[in-house]
């Protein structure tokens, strides 16, 4: 299924929009556990601990393009998120341009009633925004779009991280 916006789009950045809806899994690479990493990342969202969420995603994004081989991404985490008549931004991936590295901004708040994110919404937007970036720097995708693929594979890499949280979740029970 193509999103409405693909008619609208010229010939070259439809041949873009079809590679990136045809790449519809992306796992977490090999010997790369995190879940403990993401456990940390729940217990300091629900701390309200900016600091602690800041320095958690920062180490889950290094953790990941360093798996994946792509280079470095900023992670800026903010308190509330901004809004306007169209809605509230979760998230947004900014490339790298010149010499300013690729950087992803998430917030921890949401606009109106200023409550901290549930954690897999937050978890997700994080995911979310990291797979712009893989779109660049892995997928060499000359734009990134959100496609139907584009959202598996955001689902895909969730759904696994997820996966290890749980299975850190259960051995810390056992120990």
């Amino acid at each position: 299924m193509r999103f409405s916006y693909y008619d609208r789009l010229s010939a070259a950045r439809k041949k873009i929009y079809r590679r990136s809806d045809e790449i519809v899994t992306l796992g977490i690479p090999p010997r790369l556990d995190l879940g403990a990493t993401v456990l940390r990342l729940g217990s300091a969202l629900s701390a309200d601990d900016r600091a602690a969420v800041q320095r958690t995603c920062q180490s889950l994004i290094d953790a990941l393009v360093e798996g994946y081989r792509v280079p470095a991404v900023r992670v800026r985490i903010l308190a509330k998120r901004p809004a306007d008549s169209s809605g509230e931004l979760h998230g947004l991936y900014e490339p790298e341009e010149g010499r300013t590295p690729a950087r992803i901004t998430a917030w921890m708040r949401t606009a109106q009633r200023q409550q901290v994110v549930a954690f897999k919404t937050f978890l997700r937007t994080l995911i979310h925004e990291l797979c712009h970036h893989l779109d660049y720097e892995l997928y060499a995708l000359e734009e990134t779009f959100h496609t139907e693929g584009f959202y598996k594979r955001v689902s895909s890499l969730v759904t696994a991280l997820l996966a290890q949280r749980d299975a850190a979740t259960d051995a810390a029970r056992q120990a």
